[in-house]
């Protein structure tokens, strides 16, 4: 078998756990596996040399901050690999460039293009352990760029799609996937199994266990995934395409406080507006979500929308000039917010589903601004200050104490 194993930063932060890791990953190896490590930087790494950075210069380069912070993965992966030949065993680190990784040249942000499997391919022919940086890769330039914040779990899904490894293995600092986050919600359930859409719901609502651009890369290429403890040797959570039929109906709660509310009072109430809108804040470049629009009445009405919290200033000035000059009465955001949302693939056939949710948000007496849903999450907008509140209660709704 190939196993591509990827473990995090919290999961290397100093020599005991490193040492620790390399004893999972080889006793994979002496299992008879192929295997392939992708690692990040060591526990806080990034955010220091970001806060280095920041004395020096707070508006450097995209591209220069792409070189300081892919130094990060190197110490990691370069520790690893000695960790490994300590115990006994063959191993080798490879940059993400010489792993094969291309992409395109968004500094920061940057999207995989291709995955040259060769190098790696090479060295698992020679018997080795292959340690591969996470997290980054090489453009057209011959620059290094980095994938952005859970980049690491992305790479590791690119190597297994390009492989057909059997098997691509997420460890973090919990045992699995829970149906809230088991460090803030003390009745949180640990789940065996869970299907591609539920999981990328999930974290594209904020839960932090993955990052939805490797759920929706292994959606594509029909990797199987498991999350589970770097702490712990205990089985974890699988993610798949079909899982079997639970009785779950709901599969989880998650909170994103990272979101913004953006709000054009007054619009006038004509054919064309929701289009004039969205355009510019797509040519911003930034993706929108909870979209509510109100009825039209007195020849105006409302749009109030959700954004990514960081990207809150750029959408309000990307609106401003358009809503005085169409005479909007105001342009609003307001970033006290949190996103809670409720995921599940049985949801679309029960229609008492979101009512249990806003029964329970009722119940806790909180208030609930926006509401937005697809077929498998409901997703409201309430203060942040009631964020974790409305976690509990709709957990404890729909899953008991």
């Amino acid at each position: 078998m190939l196993v591509v194993q990827k473990f995090g930063g919290s999961s290397v932060k100093d020599a005991e756990h490193v040492l620790n890791v390399a004893r999972i990953v080889t006793d994979t190896y002496k299992e008879g596996n192929d295997v392939v490590v992708v690692v990040s930087a060591q526990g806080d790494t990034t955010d220091d040399l970001i806060e280095k950075a920041e004395e020096i210069n707070p508006r450097g380069s995209k591209r220069e901050m792409d070189m300081l912070l892919s130094a990060g993965e190197q110490i990691s992966i370069s520790l690893l690999a000695m960790a490994i030949d300590s115990l006994g065993f063959p191993a080798i680190s490879l940059l993400g460039w010489q792993a094969g990784f291309e992409t395109n040249s968004k500094y920061s942000t940057a999207r995989i293009k291709r995955v040259n499997p060769e190098r790696i391919r090479a060295e698992l022919d020679k018997k080795r352990i292959v340690v591969v940086a996470g997290f980054q890769g090489l453009n057209k330039y011959d620059d290094i760029t980095t994938l952005g914040r859970g980049g690491s779990d992305t790479s590791a899904v690119a190597i297994a799609a390009a492989m057909r490894a059997d098997l691509c293995q997420i460890y973090t600092d919990v045992e699995g996937v829970y149906t809230a986050d088991p460090r803030k919600v003390s009745g949180a359930r640990k789940l065996e199994e869970i299907t591609y859409n539920e999981m990328l719901e999930m974290a594209t609502s904020g839960a932090q266990v993955l990052n939805n651009r490797s759920v929706e890369m292994a959606k594509k290429y029909n990797v199987e995934m498991e999350v589970l403890s770097s702490l712990k040797r205990v089985a974890g959570t699988k993610v798949k395409e079909v899982t079997k039929v639970e009785k779950m109906l709901i599969k989880g709660v998650a909170k994103d406080d990272s979101v913004a509310r953006v709000a054009i009072v007054g619009m006038p109430d004509n054919p064309g507006i929701a289009f004039k809108v969205f355009s510019r804040v797509a040519k911003a470049h930034i993706c929108v979500d909870n979209i509510l629009q109100s009825i039209g009445r007195d020849g105006t009405k409302d749009i109030a929308f959700t954004v990514p919290a960081k990207d809150a200033e750029d959408a309000v000035a990307a609106l401003k000039e358009y809503a005085e000059a169409v005479g909007a009465k105001d342009l609003v955001c307001e970033k006290d917010v949190s996103k809670i949302s409720i995921v599940g693939a049985g949801m679309e056939t029960h229609e008492n589903v979101a009512a249990g949710m806003f029964e329970a948000l009722a119940d806790a007496n909180i208030n609930i601004q926006t509401i937005s849903s697809s077929e498998i999450r409901v997703s409201v907008l309430v203060d942040k200050k009631d964020g974790d509140r409305a976690v509990e209660a709709v957990h404890r709704h729909f899953f008991g104490e």
